[in-house]
């Protein structure tokens, strides 16, 4: 199980530069809102994901004034007590190296650190389109299932073939044809992945929002996807007339989407902000369950203010949750510190804390 035993960070964000110690357990960062909390738990997942939690460009997390980023982590591996791993990101460029040897694919990276991250903008999730929806299903099915990510990978620059030759002004139905057999296996394999995981998160995501929740209400997760009942030649060839007046293409996984049910209806919709909130910590949690027992092990759990917007009852419920044997690493932040420590005091011994300002931490 990869555990962070310490991150140094330059020029990211609001952080100048900062080498922190960290607890295997439970670490605790405290601060107000601005200070350089979510900055730290950012820089964490970069060095898994090998990209932002929030869909940022890589040049709006340099720190102002600079023309780049660096962030290293020393990890605890499996028969690697302190394996190193950098990645530096500068205009053009994004550089990531393992133990002082360059990784040529960033797509080989994905899912030797695995990390699951809650936080206030997962509300994007519920909102009315799909895009954000799938990005999660590929975050945890691309560190999961690397033949998986070389689908997705493989069907986009097709996809982006197909459009490209859908602009010009008079395109090869030949040559769409041919595109379009090649994009049919990989959609496929997409969409099969999409709905097992679908199975797989339902009733997880129901028992942990019934736990959070005090069991009042019950939610459910739809896939919809087009291509489960119709292959996607055919679709492409009902759709052909349409795709060449709108000049994109209408079908396929990149227009596939989750719908989030709150007692039958949808969440969006029906939800308060409460139980939106609810949800999303239940289907975060459910993830990574999910990836637990895929690996073996626990993920990094990266929780981001998750008390907001809960009150204390389900609060109480989800530390009890994060207080299971089955967690492995968590870091947590709050803008109340007192409040966290109270929690976190009864919970464990091994446990760290850090307070957060102008991007600087101290360890209390």
């Amino acid at each position: 199980m990869p555990t962070l035993k310490k991150i140094v960070v330059q020029d990211f964000r609001n952080i100048a530069f900062q080498e922190i110690a960290f607890s295997p357990n439970v670490n605790c960062i405290s601060g107000n809102n601005g200070e350089g909390k979510t900055s730290l738990l950012e820089a964490i997942y970069y060095l898994s994901m090998t990209k932002s939690a929030f869909s940022t460009p890589d040049r709006f997390n340099w720190r102002y004034g600079t023309e780049g980023f660096t962030i290293g982590g020393t990890y605890a591996m499996e028969n690697a007590p302190d394996s190193q791993f950098s990645i530096k990101v500068s205009e053009g460029e994004k550089k990531l190296v393992r133990d002082s040897k360059a990784v040529s694919r960033l797509s080989e990276h994905i899912g030797t650190l695995p990390v699951v991250m809650v936080s206030p903008g997962d509300i994007s999730l519920v909102g009315e389109g799909g895009e954000e929806r799938r990005k999660l299903a590929n975050a945890v099915l691309s560190q999961m299932d690397r033949e998986y990510l070389a689908a997705v990978q493989a069907y986009n620059r097709l996809l982006a073939q197909r459009n490209k030759l859908l602009k010009e002004d008079s395109p090869s139905k030949e040559l769409l044809g041919i595109i379009d057999l090649k994009m049919e296996p990989l959609a496929q394999r997409i969409v099969s992945a999409r709905a097992r995981f679908a199975d797989d998160l339902r009733p997880v995501v129901a028992d942990y929002y019934r736990l959070i929740s005090g069991g009042t209400e019950e939610v459910s997760i739809e896939y919809k996807a087009d291509t489960l009942s119709t292959p996607l030649s055919s679709l492409f060839a009902s759709r052909m007339e349409r795709d060449l007046a709108l000049r994109f293409t209408s079908a396929g996984p990149q227009r596939d989407d989750f719908v989030y049910l709150l007692n039958g209806h949808p969440l969006r919709r029906s939800g308060s902000q409460g139980q939106q909130k609810s949800f999303l910590v239940a289907l975060k949690f459910a993830q990574y369950k999910i990836m637990t027992e895929a690996y073996g092990f626990s993920p990094i759990l990266l929780l981001d203010d998750v008390f907001d917007k809960l009150d204390l009852g389900r609060i109480s419920n989800l530390i009890g949750m994060v207080a299971g044997s089955e967690f492995g690493q968590i870091f947590i932040t709050d803008t109340d510190s007192a409040r966290l420590s109270g929690i976190i005091d009864r919970i464990t011994d091994d446990r760290a804390y850090f307070d957060t300002v102008n991007g600087e931490f101290h360890a209390r």
